[in-house]
């Protein structure tokens, strides 16, 4: 089956042989940037051809953007028949709350039916899958495990192999590619923040992690799946890469998506990271007392209206907003974990949920034991090493 695999991935990287002169004007100079990467969705000429005469379905979000378009609108003035939208969490135009329930709608530009894939079913039913040719994934991820877009990926290729509908991923370069890090989720601690035994900071794109969930049978029929790769042209995982559109409502810069390994696991303590502000994963702070002498007050907003954590109250903390971070960095876990020991005070009030954030509980465990954090990344690097060997036959850009 690898083996088989390996060879889908020459084919995909062969195939791909599209520059900027084969694009349209706009699209080729906007997606140029100063690194000369070129995204999947912008190849039109790689997999239009793949699209003529069949019923479509995509799962994207406001991210799906084509030179400043999104790709509905592209596809629809390409004449593609566009049959079913389907919505991740925060819906198809990145609307909606963390955690909120997305719901069933029609889009109101296009009068194109939306399904919820983050409502009553996170998996595609038959019955929606039944007008259906073909299946597109188009997401800008983030490269972080518990960032919930690669479990709506596996869910979508696990319905097209039990369909027998082919997905095309078009591929987005990941904004934290350089980093390996983390501790890799035990399956016993799986969840749809944390679907696959991959490290916090895989290192991979959605087109690589599509890549490597079929070749290692992730999913369930996972040797029908018809998976077509559309690369990123011209891109090495450790180019910087800007967003273009923020990929949900609170990570809505660099900072962000960049703290945002480190600061995700606070969801699972009573601190603020900062949700109903203007600067959300660039901040930590508390009430009752503090690290720093930053103070901000979170008040219920757009992307943060289901009451985010201390509304309301002033708060005092760290300001995150002009540090340098690069990956994971626990120092920050590690201290407001020491300061709330030393007040008596409860950390992780929530030890289900940092596990499934962390797909372990041995993470929490060590930081309640007091180690230190070279212990506990030495902890973490035979199951690195392991993984490093295992996706190689995955990938698709120079490490």
């Amino acid at each position: 089956m690898k083996q088989l695999t390996r060879l889908l991935m020459s084919v995909l990287i062969l195939g791909i042989t599209a520059c900027s002169k084969q694009l349209p004007a706009d699209i080729a100079n906007s997606e140029q940037s100063s690194a000369a990467i070129t995204i999947g969705a912008a190849q039109l000429q790689q997999y239009l051809p793949l699209l003529v005469n069949k019923r479509l379905g995509l799962l994207v979000n406001a991210t799906a953007e084509v030179a400043g378009q999104h790709l509905v609108d592209v596809l629809l003035q390409n004449q593609v028949n566009i049959d079913t939208i389907f919505a991740p969490e925060h819906g198809f135009r990145g609307d909606y709350d963390a955690g909120a329930y997305v719901k069933n709608s029609v889009d109101s530009k296009t009068g194109l039916k939306i399904v919820s894939l983050y409502g009553a079913n996170k998996q595609p039913t038959t019955e929606q899958l039944a007008n259906i040719d073909v299946l597109i994934f188009d997401i800008q991820d983030v490269g972080v495990r518990y960032y919930t877009y690669i479990s709506s990926l596996h869910y979508l290729m696990q319905a097209a192999a039990a369909a027998d509908i082919p997905l095309i991923v078009l591929d987005r370069p990941n904004p934290n590619g350089a980093f390996i890090d983390g501790p890799v989720l035990e399956l016993a601690f799986q969840s749809f923040v944390g679907m696959h035994p991959i490290p916090l900071l895989h290192g991979m794109t959605v087109g690589e992690l599509a890549l490597m969930i079929k070749g290692e049978a992730w999913i369930d029929q996972a040797d029908s799946l018809q998976l077509t790769v559309i690369p990123v042209a011209h891109y090495r995982r450790d180019m910087a890469y800007s967003l273009p559109v923020k990929p949900s409502p609170n990570l809505p810069n660099d900072q962000a998506i960049a703290l945002y390994p480190s600061l995700g696991f606070f969801e699972a303590t009573p601190l603020s990271v900062g949700r109903g502000t203007a600067f959300p994963f660039q901040v930590i702070g508390y009430d009752k007392f503090a690290l720093a002498d930053f103070s901000f007050t979170p008040v219920s907003t757009p992307g943060a209206a289901l009451t985010p954590p201390l509304m309301d109250k002033p708060l005092h903390g760290q300001d995150l907003r002009q540090v340098s971070s690069h990956g994971l960095d626990l120092r920050y876990l590690l201290d407001w974990h020491q300061l709330f020991k030393q007040h008596n005070e409860l950390f992780f009030t929530s030890e289900n949920f940092m596990d499934k954030l962390a797909g372990t509980n041995k993470l929490r465990q060590q930081i309640e034991q007091g180690l230190t954090e070279p212990e506990i990344r030495q902890s973490w690097q035979a199951d690195l090493q392991h993984f490093r060997q295992q996706r190689r036959s995955y990938l698709l850009y120079p490490e």
